[in-house]
C-alpha cells in the first residue's frame, strides 16, 4: 500500500458481532522503510566498581567470550559492544566515579561546597529532544536523596548521589520514590488512563490561560527589573505549553494500565522492577527518550544475601586482592546483570516500528571505578547494549591500547544519537566504535 494505512483497532462489525481484526501489513504506516525509529538513550550506572578478572571478556572484536558477570546477558550477545582499557575522564574515589560518568568532565570541586563538573550528555540530549517529548529526561535511582554535606573524602555528596548536571554547578536529584516518577509521568490522578489524562490537560489549559491574560494586563505596570522576572515566568508557561501540545498529540495512545504506586517497596527487587516498568513506560510511550537511572549510589552498603553476599557492598568492595572476597563481589556485579538482563528482556518484547525498543535503543552499561580496591579509574568496566536504532554494530568486544578518556566516548554517544557537538568535558576526540581500535 502507499496511501492511507488501516487504524490499528480495526473491527468488523456484523449482525450481533464484532470482530477485532489481527495486526495487518496494511495497518503499518505507508512507505514504512522511509520512516526513521526514534532512539533512545539511557545510563544504567553500577557502583563500587567491579572485580575486573570476572568481568573482562576474552577474546577481542568478534571472537568476545562473554565473562562470568556478563554471562547473564548471553542472550543479548548480538548487541553488546563491551569495552576495555577506556580511563575515567576523573578519578577521584567515588565523586569521580558518578561525577564524570556521563559529564566526561576532568576535575571537581575541592571541599564539600565547591560542586563543580559539566552538563551531562543525558541533558545535552534531552534538550536536544524538548521539543518532541512531554519530559526531556528522567533521573531516577533507588536510594535516598542527599545532596549536601560531604558524602566521599571532603567533597560533597552531589558526587556520589546523582550522575545528570544540568550545567557544570547544578548537579540533578535523582527520584527513588516510585510515586513521585508516576506523578511526573501522568500527574496525581491515580493511573494511566486516557479520560483522566484529558481531564488533566483540559485543567492544565485553563489554568494556563487565566496566567497568560494576567500577565498580558501585567506587564504595562511593571518596571525593568520586574519586566525581566515576568519574561522569564512567561518562558516557563511556554514550556508548559508545549508539553501540553505535545501530551494532546499523544492523547490517543492506549497506555497499559498502571495504577499509581503507593511509595518504594521494602524489598529491592520489587522497587527496581517497579521502577524499570516506569521507564518502560515512559519509553514506549514517548513520553521522554532519555533516561539516567542509578542501581544504587557510590558507597553503597547494601548486602546481597539473596545471592549469598550478607556483607555490605562498599566495605566489601575494599577487598585487599584476596581472591575469596574478590569472588564474593563478583556475585554482586553478576546478579547486576541479571536483574538487567530482566529489563533488557522486556525492551526485546516490547515493539516498536519495525523492531523492538531494544532496537532502537542506546544502553550505557557500567561503572566509574574498575578495581575498587584501589579507587581506580583505569580500564572502566563499560559497555552499550542495545541495536542503537541500526548506529551498532554489536557482537565485540574493542581493547583500547592508548587509554583513551571516559569523555571521548561520550563525545561518540552524541554524534551516535544525531546530537553532535565539538566537545563533552574534556574529550579529545571520537572513538573509533564502528572498527577495530587498531584498524
Amino acid at each position: 500500500m502507499i496511501g492511507k494505512s488501516l487504524p490499528r483497532r480495526t473491527v468488523l462489525r456484523g449482525a450481533g458481532a464484532t470482530l477485532a481484526l489481527p495486526l495487518l501489513e496494511a495497518m503499518l504506516p505507508p512507505l514504512r522503510s522511509a520512516v526513521k525509529p526514534i532512539h533512545r538513550f539511557q545510563a544504567f550506572y553500577v557502583p563500587n566498581g567491579m572485580a575486573m578478572e570476572y568481568w573482562t571478556p576474552k577474546g577481542e572484536g568478534t571472537a568476545l567470550e562473554l565473562s562470568p558477570i556478563l554471562e547473564p546477558l548471553a542472550a543479548y550477545r548480538d548487541q553488546m559492544l563491551v569495552f576495555s582499557g577506556i580511563k575515567a575522564s576523573w578519578n577521584y574515589i567515588h565523586a569521580g566515579a558518578s561525577g564524570s560518568f556521563l559529564t566526561g568532565t576532568p576535575r571537581g570541586g575541592r571541599n564539600e561546597i565547591e560542586i563543580i563538573a559539566d552538563v551531562s550528555i543525558d541533558q545535552l540530549l534531552g534538550r536536544h529532544f524538548a521539543q518532541e517529548t512531554q519530559l526531556g529526561s528522567l533521573e531516577m535511582c533507588m536510594d535516598l536523596p542527599a545532596n549536601a554535606g560531604a558524602c566521599t573524602g571532603i567533597l560533597s555528596c552531589a558526587y556520589t548521589h546523582t550522575i545528570s548536571w544540568r550545567s557544570a554547578t547544578q548537579p540533578l536529584p535523582m527520584e527513588w520514590n516510585p510515586r513521585a516518577v508516576f506523578e511526573k509521568l501522568f500527574g496525581d490522578t491515580g493511573s494511566t488512563d486516557r479520560a483522566a489524562r484529558e481531564r488533566r490537560l483540559q485543567q492544565n489549559k485553563s489554568i494556563l490561560d487565566s496566567v497568560t491574560g494576567k500577565l498580558a494586563s501585567l506587564r504595562s505596570e511593571l518596571g525593568p527589573r520586574d519586566q525581566v522576572k515576568v519574561e522569564e515566568y512567561t518562558d516557563a508557561v511556554r514550556d508548559v505549553e508545549r508539553r501540553i501540545q505535545i501530551a494532546e498529540r499523544q492523547s490517543s495512545v492506549e497506555l497499559p494500565q498502571f495504577e499509581q504506586p503507593l511509595g518504594a517497596p521494602p524489598v529491592f527487587e520489587d522497587h527496581l522492577a517497579l521502577m524499570l516498568d516506569m521507564q518502560l513506560l515512559a519509553l514506549r510511550s514517548d513520553l521522554t527518550r532519555v533516561i539516567a537511572f542509578m542501581l544504587a549510589k557510590e558507597q553503597s552498603a547494601r548486602p546481597y544475601p539473596q545471592v549469598g553476599v550478607p556483607e555490605a557492598h562498599h566495605p566489601l568492595s575494599h577487598h585487599n586482592n584476596l581472591p575469596e572476597l574478590v569472588a564474593k563481589l563478583s556475585k554482586i556485579n553478576r546478579y547486576h546483570t541479571e536483574l538487567f538482563s530482566k529489563y533488557l528482556a522486556k525492551l526485546r518484547a516490547t515493539p516498536d516500528g519495525d523492531g523492538s525498543l531494544l532496537d532502537h535503543m542506546t544502553i550505557l552499561y557500567g561503572a566509574g571505578i574498575s578495581n575498587s580496591n584501589a579507587h581506580s579509574g583505569e580500564n572502566l568496566p563499560l559497555m552499550l547494549v542495545g541495536g542503537g536504532a541500526g548506529k551498532l554494530k554489536g557482537g565485540r568486544h574493542l581493547k583500547f591500547k592508548d587509554r583513551p578518556s571516559q569523555a571521548n566516548l561520550l563525545l561518540t554517544l552524541m554524534d551516535k544519537l544525531d546530537y553532535p557537538v565539538e566537545k563533552v568535558g574534556g574529550s579529545t576526540g571520537k572513538l573509533p566504535i564502528d572498527t577495530l581500535p587498531e584498524v
